[in-house]
């Protein structure tokens, strides 16, 4: 069958079905980047937002938006509750001007984001179960760190679209939304992107039920034999850089450190403490347990029995999810594969991390999946998988999500006649094949 044949069949399948693509309710916060950058494709984007807007139902019981522009620091022009009129937001969105300046510092803008706008009293809706949803728009890298504000952001239930335009560095663009993200190079570009995301924005109503699966409980399990004792303060340093990326000042994210070697012990459990300045403190004054051999087997039994567990801080039962990330920096004395069956049965995902001294096959038997284990050199290597081990620990939550809906199966395509590509949600790819942009599919 040919890729025309094949589109052709799916479109024909998706416009027999009856999918719904109005907006019912959803707070969707627009975040212009508004410096010098941005000003060749001002009114462009400018344009963007406003026909965007134009396709909304806007009032208190429907679509609420919301705008802010940044630079060196954010702005917020108007918040979710400001205008319950769609001619009220269209006024102030034709006198918006982007409010220029050299320096980008979107980490800033998006924690701005969620301790301003975000919240009830600007009108968010979250707690009434409705889709939060946030739309950046960036013309250059940032030059302050995103991945602790954006793992906030996902971790707070908040959906994340990104449109790049200019310079815009594309490798940040999918660490800010994994697979959901935009690069446009023409104004041509610009319709196909806004009708995408208005599809996107609207699939989502009643997709968000606050208080369900919004939280992670990450517990450490960490090598402290002698065997890493001249490698633990870059341990340390790790898995603090880790935790700044967790909310846990809003008992949403918890956090445990169990050290191992011939013996398991706590450090401490996911209920010790309730902000993550307690927990960077306690991290900080760690030292290695010492002794040796190392026996994983025996650690993981531990960490199964005595810190997952109802009366340490766990909360399984109500639906936090439940993740283990390991580092071993040598072979195991025991077998840690039935311990590690147990933990997956019993909901546990773990990740594995091995050096040069670990055996791959036991990390390999030790994680959820293979893609779940890592391996570095040394210990003092760890600032290399740093990131994707990151990006892989705030990514759990948007694929909870969307587990279950067509979000799961996803389309690649490029845009023949822009030379953009595209990777969507099969449901927003069909409704791209019933318009004219329909000729431009190719094979890529």
């Amino acid at each position: 069958m040919t890729l025309e044949a094949f589109i052709s069949s799916l479109c024909l399948w998706y416009t027999s079905t009856d999918v719904e693509t109005e907006h019912q309710k959803a707070d969707i916060v627009f975040l212009l980047d508004g410096s010098d950058n941005m000003k060749p494709n001002e009114r462009l984007i400018l344009e963007f937002v406003t026909d965007f807007v134009k396709k909304l139902e806007i009032g208190p019981s429907k679509a609420q938006v919301a705008l802010v522009r940044y630079s060196t620091e954010p702005t917020a022009d108007f918040i979710l509750n400001k205008y319950s009129l769609k001619e009220d937001t269209l006024n102030h969105l034709s006198n918006v001007k982007l409010k220029g300046g050299g320096s980008v510092n979107t980490g800033r803008a998006i924690d701005f984001v969620r301790n301003t706008v975000f919240t009830a009293s600007s009108g968010s809706r979250l707690q009434q179960g409705v889709p939060q949803v946030l739309i950046l728009a960036s013309g250059r890298k940032s030059e302050d760190d995103m991945l602790r504000p954006v793992g906030m952001l996902k971790n707070a239930g908040i959906v994340l679209f990104a449109v790049g335009v200019d310079s815009a560095d594309r490798f940040e663009m999918e660490q800010f939304a994994p697979g959901a993200w935009y690069f446009l190079k023409e104004a041509s570009d610009f319709p196909l992107v806004r009708q995408q995301l208005l599809s996107a924005t609207a699939s989502l109503s009643g997709s968000v039920s606050p208080g369900i699966a919004l939280s992670k409980y990450i517990v450490f399990l960490i090598d402290g034999s002698d065997d890493v004792r001249n490698t633990f303060s870059a341990i340390r340093e790790f898995i603090a850089n880790l935790v700044q990326s967790f909310d846990l000042d809003h008992e949403q994210d918890k956090v445990a450190f169990v050290q191992y070697s011939n013996n398991a012990e706590i450090s401490f459990s996911l209920d010790s403490y309730a902000t993550k300045d307690d927990v960077l403190q306690h991290i900080a004054s760690l030292k290695p347990k010492g002794g040796r051999p190392q026996y994983i087997g025996a650690a993981l039994q531990f960490v199964k029995d005595k810190v997952f567990v109802s009366n340490a801080g766990g909360r399984k039962n109500e639906g936090a999810k439940q993740i283990l990330v390991v580092l071993a920096g040598g072979r195991s004395r025991d077998s840690p594969r039935g311990p590690a069956t147990a933990l997956k049965r019993g909901g546990v995902v773990i990740l594995a991390v091995g050096s040069r001294q670990s055996n791959s096959a036991e990390m390999q038997a030790i994680s959820s999946d293979t893609d779940y284990t890592y391996s570095v050199p040394d210990f003092v290597n760890l600032p290399r998988i740093q990131q994707l081990l990151m990006r892989r620990l705030t990514g759990m939550k948007s694929q909870e999500m969307t587990e279950g809906k067509d979000e799961c199966l996803k389309v690649t395509y490029i845009h023949s006649a822009v030379k953009s590509v595209y990777t969507l949600p099969i449901s927003y790819f069909l409704q791209v094949c019933q318009t004219s942009m329909f000729q431009n599919i190719k094979p890529i």
